[in-house]
């Protein structure tokens, strides 16, 4: 999701270099493959092939499944073409980590010979193919990793996002919270890594700036802490009004049970990012999730006509309900169509222009969006667990309005 804790420059390198036993990708993107036949002005023909590059294995194997099916359920609806564009898709497994995603990317240009990659869940692996994709002059379509720098001070044109940031969701909390009664106290906490660390420094600057103090913070090793109890001792003891977290997967599941077993949910009421209790983990935290309130620009409760016809299409074919990472893959099926209606070929610079074109995306499920500075600018929404006829469920509380990726 973002930066992976056991990433760092040299091991990426050494990858690379690893890796120089394959076709060295030359500055024009032409030159790796890709599709043929494509006109020399926008409006379609011939076929334009796409990597989606999502976890397939690992920890984040379930958001792959859920991003995989986003993109395939928009191909099925739509004839399987971009306008008059037929399209080719190449699916490589991104594991969980840069030293498979990388390759993973490296893989479906030179081999694969793709037009556009969509994909990403591990921002450090977003990161890494940067300089990839900018000398292979190859576009990247984000949908997912949130690492502020992705858009931001590492921003390049041939990486746009259809996802979020990491900032972006948290803010909006911290906002919310600081107009909500609760600015004499927060405690935040977050897993000890670059996601982390994002997550609760947006969140507190947002809170503070609201007026807001934070009484208390904590960082939980990633991905080995299974006993929560210490930590939720010190929220306890912290004399904070409320609690503040950022978690996903098995560790949002952990936490969650465990906070409301340790007898805080009742006196210290747990709010969040929203993937603490997104997609097939809510089933999973059962009852102990009731009443937590999260921040994030997408819920299947939404009640717009768009969205209404994605979860029912969603659901009819894959036999439960969307969550935000499906919608961030059909979201980039829908950017891309409308890109290539006016783009002038399928190098990354074409497909950049005509995506900074785009305008309002108006028939998403998660609302109206627009691309700020090659990311989303949208709807953040306050959402509640709730039993909705015998499923918890993400209810909307509030439309906290459009918001951006907050400045470096």
């Amino acid at each position: 999701m973002a930066v992976h804790p056991t990433f760092d420059r040299r091991r990426f390198l050494g990858l690379l270099g690893a890796a120089s036993a394959l076709p060295v990708v030359a500055a024009c993107g032409s030159s790796i493959g890709g599709s043929t036949g494509a006109p020399a002005t926008g409006g379609g023909g011939g076929t334009v092939k796409v990597g989606l590059v999502v976890p397939q294995s690992g920890v984040y194997a379930a958001l792959g499944t859920d991003m995989q099916r986003g993109w395939e359920l928009w191909l099925a609806d739509n004839g399987q073409r971009f306008g008059d564009y037929t399209v080719e898709t190449v699916i490589a497994d991104e594991g969980e980590t840069p030293q498979t995603g990388v390759p993973a990317v490296q893989k479906v240009l030179q081999n694969g010979g793709v037009d556009v990659v969509v994909g990403l869940v591990n921002s450090a692996t977003a990161l890494g193919v940067r300089d990839l994709l900018t000398e292979s002059k190859k576009l990247l379509v984000v949908t997912n990793a949130g690492a502020e720098a992705v858009t931001s001070t590492s921003r390049t044109p041939y990486i746009w996002r259809t996802s979020f940031t990491n900032g972006q969701v948290a803010a909006a909390m911290g906002t919310h919270l600081a107009q909500s009664g609760f600015s004499e106290g927060v405690y935040a906490i977050a897993p000890d890594y670059a996601a982390g660390t994002e997550v609760i420094t947006a969140f507190t600057k947002a809170f503070e700036s609201g007026g807001g103090r934070v009484v208390g913070s904590a960082k939980t090793p990633f991905g080995t802490t299974s006993d929560y109890q210490p930590f939720l001792t010190g929220i306890q003891s912290s004399g904070a009004r409320a609690a503040f977290c950022f978690y996903s997967g098995a560790e949002a599941i952990n936490f969650v049970k465990q906070y409301a077993q340790f007898g805080l949910a009742s006196t210290i009421p747990l709010y969040g990012s929203g993937f603490l209790t997104e997609g097939n983990v809510l089933p999973q935290q059962g009852d102990a999730a009731l009443g937590v309130q999260t921040t994030l620009h997408y819920t299947d409760q939404l009640d717009n006509p768009a969205n209404k016809a994605f979860v029912q299409a969603y659901t009819a074919k894959y036999g439960e309900a969307p969550s935000c990472f499906s919608v961030q893959t059909w979201d980039a099926a829908n950017v891309l169509d409308r890109a290539l209606a006016s783009a002038t070929g399928l190098d990354g610079d074409s497909l950049a222009t005509a995506l900074g074109t785009v305008g309002a995306i108006n028939d998403s499920p998660r609302g109206a969006w627009t691309f700020e500075n090659q990311t989303p600018r949208q709807n953040i929404y306050l959402r509640r667990v709730d039993n909705s006829g015998g499923a918890l469920v993400n209810a909307v509380v509030q439309d906290l309005g459009p918001q951006s990726q907050p400045a470096a």
